[in-house]
């Protein structure tokens, strides 16, 4: 089954990600691409300037999450080591959503834990969880980044969740290793043997392979 159509039968309607409570029209696209000029005099790799970017946004636009990012290539991620190594990575391969630390992150559709770690380097998701999702003839993943530290707490591999379950919080700054608060949501089809981790960021170089491995979440989501 080929991946449009592995997650055209698996949601029909546009999904909650976050806190039911908030409704579907209260999700607003932002644009933090390279590209962006109204960037250009903010210090989009400090957590404070950014959230300063993401209100502004909200505000204008009446909404409560601010979404988007997927391919998008973006300065966020200037000053971290990490993406600096090598073929430099800027390309993100998830859909950021942007929203108050504490907000409840929901399960889109059923799965079980595949794994879960805190990646608390410089750069990285923090806590993280990976569910596995199983279709009739097709696996998939997806992750989950910049959590709670309690978030972790109760889980343990093999858990399952049912689509609409409380997964897990967003995390603070301190705890999501320096971004402002969001959930990083990415779809993987094959781990490549990770566990509790998995790139989200890529090089020019390598955008062939992760755009085919990592489809865009809006396919599931059905949010735009």
């Amino acid at each position: 089954m080929d991946r449009d159509n592995l997650f055209k039968t698996t949601s029909i309607r546009p999904i909650s990600i976050l806190d039911a409570s908030i409704p579907l029209a209260k999700y607003h696209p932002i644009d933090l691409s390279s590209s962006n000029s109204a960037l250009n005099t903010l210090d989009i790799t400090n957590p404070e300037d950014c959230q300063l970017y993401i209100d502004a946004t909200l505000v204008k636009s009446g909404g409560m999450v601010a979404y988007g990012g997927y391919l998008e290539k973006r300065n966020l991620y200037a000053n971290s080591s990490r993406f600096s190594e090598g073929e430099s990575r800027n390309i993100h391969l998830g859909v950021d959503f942007w929203c108050e630390q504490g907000t409840k992150v929901l399960v889109p559709v059923e799965g079980v834990v595949h794994s879960f770690q805190n990646n608390d380097d410089i750069g990285n998701y923090g806590p993280t969880i990976i569910l596995e999702h199983k279709t009739i003839d097709s696996t998939y993943y997806s992750l989950y980044g910049h959590l709670s530290i309690e978030s972790l707490d109760n889980i343990y591999i093999g858990k399952r969740f049912k689509a609409g379950d409380k997964l897990a919080l967003l995390g603070s700054p301190a705890i999501n290793v320096n971004y402002a608060p969001h959930l990083h949501f990415q779809l993987i089809l094959n781990l490549q043997g990770y566990t509790g981790d998995y790139p989200g960021v890529c090089s020019q170089m390598d955008l062939a392979f992760y755009k085919n491995n990592c489809p865009d979440p809006n396919l599931l989501l059905r949010l735009y």
